[in-house]
């Protein structure tokens, strides 16, 4: 194990084996107890994420190998390059009220959230109550990737599914709360959406992520400008051009031929 090994004895070869060992072991989707765990192949991207904490807690003891040598152990660390590809998995709406249909009621009102907004599932699971305006249907994102709050404008679907998670709540309480009182997690919310997409016969690699993913497809193909999308969800306008702007075009092309005479 490479817990064993010696900072200063510290080769590329024991880091070399050791991420091979972690490429290699499955993503655990889901930590319940009772059951078969489900797992998925652990994506380049989330290799990259394990590679970038250890090389930097490692640059903080140790200084760069020479290149090309045994002594490199950086070099073992680099990321794969285009990790972060589009994202494949699409849930229509059709497949999303599926979803709802099978998710516990404990976890209905924050999977149904994020039906209804592009939020990123930790950003939702971060809200408090008093981060919704009832009176004006805005809401507050503070803690977000972007590390920048942001506030948006609700449709009324939405308002009306936080004005019923706010109800005899303090401002500091959690919008989505769990039955033992807690704000919902990554690891509390995998399971419940891992079960619900296996009962309702949906992609087996579907995640919270996907309905994240699944909201921006949904807006960019309605005609939606990127910006605007970008700013509602959180992260770039260059990420969703990256990601999402094919679709755009796709819109576009439609938009095009309805010009026909």
């Amino acid at each position: 194990p490479i817990a064993r090994v010696k900072l200063d004895k510290l080769r590329n070869r024991h880091v070399r084996e050791w991420r091979g060992r972690l490429e290699a072991t499955p993503a655990l989707v889901s930590r319940a107890k009772k059951g078969e765990p489900v797992t998925r192949k652990r994506a380049a991207s989330t290799v990259n994420r394990d590679m970038a904490v250890f090389r930097a807690a490692l640059a903080k003891v140790l200084s760069p190998g020479a290149p090309n040598s045994e002594a490199a152990w950086q070099e073992a660390l680099k990321s794969i390059p285009n990790a972060n590809g589009r994202r494949t998995i699409y849930l229509d709406r059709g497949q999303r009220r599926k979803l709802l249909e099978h998710i516990p009621a404990e976890a209905a009102p924050f999977v149904r959230a994020l039906c209804l907004m592009p939020l990123r599932p930790g950003a939702l699971a971060a809200l408090t109550a008093g981060d919704f305006d009832k009176r004006t249907s805005e809401l507050t994102i503070g803690k977000d990737k972007t590390g920048k709050p942001r506030r948006i404008q609700l449709p009324n679907d939405a308002a009306q599914l936080l004005a019923s998670q706010v109800a005899l709540k303090l401002p500091t309480a959690p919008l989505f709360i769990r039955n033992n009182g807690m704000a919902w997690t990554k690891d509390s919310w995998k399971h419940p959406i891992a079960e619900a997409v296996k009962a309702a016969g949906l992609p087996a690699e579907a995640t919270a992520y996907t309905l994240r993913h699944s909201t921006i497809t949904d807006l960019v193909t309605a005609g939606l400008p990127l910006l605007t999308i970008a700013q509602i969800s959180g992260t770039s306008a260059e990420m969703i051009e990256r990601h999402y702007g094919h679709l755009a075009s796709d819109a576009a092309i439609t938009a095009l031929g309805q010009l026909s005479l």
